[in-house]
């Protein structure tokens, strides 16, 4: 038995059996479907009433036809008349793989994923080499949460196409949210390697690296991040607040406002600043951070915020309102900083869910629909 065959059936025995209803015995495996719009139009040479058979999607040229004019109406978004077209070109000649691979993306933009695996399947059976069709087989599964033959058709995908960065990211979002930090490390390295201005990668990764304790990489990771987009405010919170972590409290402060520079509603990054201002003594201008952040946490409606932050103020408040001396005290006792016990900045990390907090990126959810190269 060959590899191939062997790592096919391996991936197959990972899809549910559901999924086997009508085709078990005409599939070899099932797949699912995908996303990623790079399309490359097909070129159907004509002689005459002849179609040249090098190249050619069908030697049967009514079918080439519909399949031509399939891809017309998917360009145009008319999926309907997409799936009618393709159906009608698959009648003439089953055995056209690109036609079951754009309807398991029309049929995967419908939600209607049973189908989509199924036409999948298909396409692979018919183009096993076709790494795009393995990648829109691990978009599916990956909708569906199954995230474990996701995972194996990405890699699917890479072994026939070694250079498909959006298949890495993909890879590393399922490896970090089935907690394999460190696999979803080196696919994002991957991922960046073969697409160095994938912002998303870089995020992902520094989220990674910093929840594993990799703070010197996550902070160099979130410096690359604000090289390629200066305007990525929670960048620039997260890498503070990972500053302040590293004992370096000045350069975090001048992180933090430039966060707010960037977006002055950043209501977390006054939060963080307000807390190392007070760290570091500076009492009239964290008390006026944090009075910024609690208006910005109102107009967001984050209740639980504001009373926090309201309890700090008051307690900072009681340092800085004169106090009238008692009759054995002449002046009024410098603030101690070890009176009032503020929190450490905050990370934005995959749990909070505040609207400024930022999960890792999402995946990349187009369908592919490359043609394969004679």
């Amino acid at each position: 038995m060959s590899k191939e065959l062997q790592s096919n059936q391996s991936l197959s025995s990972l899809i549910k059996p559901s999924f086997y209803r009508n085709s078990v015995q005409r599939l070899a495996i099932l797949f699912a479907s995908s996303a990623f719009l790079m399309l490359a139009l097909p070129t159907i040479n004509l002689t005459g009433s002849k179609l040249l058979a090098q190249n050619a999607v069908s030697q049967d040229l009514d079918a080439a036809i519909l399949y031509q004019l399939g891809v017309t109406r998917y360009n145009r978004r008319d999926l309907q008349s997409a799936e009618y077209a393709f159906r009608k070109a698959l009648q003439r000649d089953s055995n056209i793989g690109l036609a079951r691979n754009y309807l398991g993306n029309i049929l995967m933009e419908q939600n209607r994923l049973d189908l989509a695996v199924q036409e999948y399947g298909e396409a692979i059976r018919l183009i096993p080499n076709f790494g795009e069709v393995y990648y829109n087989l691990g978009l599916a599964l990956q909708k569906q949460g199954q995230k474990e033959a996701a995972i194996a058709a990405y890699r699917q995908a890479l072994a026939a196409n070694p250079k498909m960065a959006a298949a890495q990211y993909n890879l590393g979002v399922i490896l970090y949210e089935e907690e394999r930090h460190q696999e979803a490390i080196a696919a994002y390295q991957e991922a960046i390697n073969l697409d160095g201005n994938n912002a998303n990668a870089y995020f992902n990764l520094a989220i990674a690296l910093q929840q594993e304790g990799q703070l010197e990489q996550a902070i160099a990771t979130y410096r690359q991040i604000l090289k390629l987009n200066p305007e990525n405010t929670v960048a620039y919170n997260n890498l503070g607040s990972l500053m302040v972590i590293q004992g370096q409290p000045s350069e975090a402060i001048a992180i933090y406002q430039k966060a707010i520079g960037q977006n002055p509603k950043n209501a977390l990054a006054y939060y963080n600043l307000g807390v190392t201002l007070y760290n570091q003594g500076n009492l009239k201008e964290a008390n006026a951070a944090l009075k910024r952040a609690r208006q910005e946490y109102g107009e967001q409606g984050n209740t639980e915020k504001t009373t926090t932050i309201d309890d700090m103020i008051q307690k900072i408040s009681e340092y800085l309102t004169p106090k009238k001396p008692q009759p054995t005290q002449t002046t009024t006792p410098t603030p101690n900083n070890s009176d009032v016990v503020l929190p450490k900045p905050e990370i934005q990390t995959p749990e909070m869910q505040t609207p400024e907090q930022q999960k890792p990126e999402k995946s990349t959810h187009v369908p592919k629909t490359v043609e394969p190269k004679p």
